[in-house]
């Protein structure tokens, strides 16, 4: 699944400047589909403008294909619609009724007539929040006016929860079996299957890389003894992004990707994966992807390793957050260089919103991770050492290192774009650097090596990190850095 999240460094491949404007984003689904070979697109209304019109662009502009190719049939786009609980602005009502207004249009053309069936639902922390959804659906399906032409266009959708938090993931098997059961008792139905969709950067951001790993594989392991016990279909849907704080997905990692995260069958594609790399390494990737992911079945995770894996997602939070409270306000700063490449809405105020952890706001996952790498302090460090020390002494390691695959690949990645004399600077002044500096000791002693810089792209982007940490001692601007940095490593964060 193709999706519009702003990771890229680089232009998209059709077009020259950086930053993909709503109306460029039509023209960008059409390749997706017809150059790539992705066979499903998000059309995300969380954050960010949209455009409402985007069936009747895609039929209008790429008459030929999308007659060859029938969207919801063929191929297929899935609105992620508003955040219900802080995007209250009518926003929710206008995606329902762009799905009745595709349905007219493609049925007026002799086409598949349900192009859109399927809805994103963000930030899901409830079985009843869902069932809302099915609410307004219903009643905006109801209206009966010559004006409104919902009358036989569309009886149901399908909702995708999106489960972005770290508790919320382990136990979302029990969500979504409450979801089925309030379905059948209020509407008297209930859907075949469902595609709970993990996110990945968002668990990672506020309880760090070890949590966000494990809590995804407890799930996906639950998902398939839900299958079972209900007898429905569970089609696990994965947001990762490029780098490994974010997900690791990336063309280069594809084999080592499909086989750590095994039981997943969707997994979303964000920006930086398909323009920061030649096209025909993406789609090789992607034909890979979509050849593989549904041939692997998810670990089944015995009932003792899953009480042990919790204990860790715990130890592993409890260092991360620690050090996050004294971390946020400067990696506020740096956010704020981030180059922007989408057109979202302000990160606060009207109709925006920012991560928070406890008091301390964030910025969103990607500016975040951004923002760490181009410092030369990745993300994957924070609390990562006193985690595996304290594992260690409790005899949980070997659970970790069963259960997380590529855990010392991820880190030595990371340890490429580490900048030890930034942090050691930072580290004078701020207990939370001080405990990643240690933290990053720690990770050497257990991976058995010197975290550093090899290739001449990683040397580089040392030096870019070394004058982004002089610049903002000296507060000057260091937008330009910012962005070369993320084009070395592949991905602004």
């Amino acid at each position: 699944m193709a999706t519009q999240h702003p990771d890229h460094s680089k232009s998209p491949f059709f077009q020259k400047n950086e930053f993909i404007s709503t109306a460029d984003e039509i023209k960008e689904s059409y390749l997706a589909y017809s150059q790539i070979g992705i066979s499903e697109c998000m059309w995300d209304w969380e954050g960010k403008l949209v455009d409402e019109a985007v069936i009747e662009k895609l039929l209008g502009e790429y008459p030929e294909f999308f007659r060859k190719n029938q969207l919801g049939k063929d191929l297929f786009l899935t609105f992620r619609i508003p955040d219900i609980k802080s995007e209250n602005e009518f926003r929710l009502g206008r995606s329902l009724m762009a799905l009745f207004s595709a349905a007219n249009i493609t049925k007026k053309a002799g086409l598949h007539s349900k192009p859109l069936f399927e809805l994103i639902l963000p930030m899901v922390q409830s079985a009843q929040e869902m069932i809302s959804v099915h609410d307004a659906f219903h009643e905006l399906s109801s209206l009966q006016h010559k004006l409104l032409h919902t009358k036989d266009t569309l009886k149901n959708i399908e909702l995708i929860p999106l489960i972005e938090d770290v508790d919320i993931i382990i136990n979302s098997d029990q969500m979504i079996e409450e979801y089925f059961n309030l379905l059948s008792e209020k509407f008297g139905s209930k859907p075949t299957y469902i595609r709970p969709l993990i996110a990945r950067s968002d668990p990672a951001l506020t309880a760090g890389l070890v949590s966000s790993v494990l809590a995804t594989k407890i799930a996906l392991s639950r998902y398939s003894s839900l299958e079972k016990k209900m007898g429905i279909d569970i089609y696990p849907i994965l947001g990762p992004g490029l780098l490994p704080f974010r997900g690791g997905l990336s063309p280069d990692r594809v084999e080592e990707f499909s086989k750590e995260y095994s039981g997943v069958r969707t997994v979303l594609l964000q920006s930086a994966f398909r323009y920061d790399f030649s096209e025909n390494k993406v789609k090789k990737a992607v034909s890979y992807l979509e050849r593989t992911l549904p041939k692997r079945k998810a670990v089944k995770i015995p009932a003792k390793d899953e009480k042990k894996m919790i204990q860790i997602i715990e130890i592993f939070k409890k260092y991360y957050q620690e050090s996050l409270t004294y971390l946020a306000d400067e990696i506020n700063i740096v956010a704020s260089s981030i180059p922007k490449r989408r057109e979202r809405f302000n990160q606060t105020g009207l109709l925006g919103y920012s991560r928070t952890m406890g008091e301390k706001s964030l910025p969103r996952a990607i500016g975040f991770t951004g923002s760490l790498y181009s410092l030369g302090i990745p993300p994957e460090f924070i609390g990562t050492g006193r985690g595996i020390r304290e594992i260690g002494e409790k005899g949980l390691l070997p659970i970790l290192e069963k259960y997380y695959l590529y855990f010392k690949d991820d880190l030595s990645f990371a340890g490429k774009y580490l900048n030890k004399k930034n942090l050691s600077q930072l580290a004078q002044k701020n207990l939370g650097w001080s405990q990643v500096m240690g933290d990053v000791q720690l990770v050497e002693e257990y991976l058995g090596k010197t975290l550093q810089p090899t290739t001449s792209y990683q040397l580089e982007h040392l030096k870019l990190s070394s004058l982004v940490g002089t610049k903002l001692e000296n507060k000057i601007d260091v937008t330009y850095e910012v962005k070369l940095a993320s084009v070395l490593r592949r991905s602004i964060g």
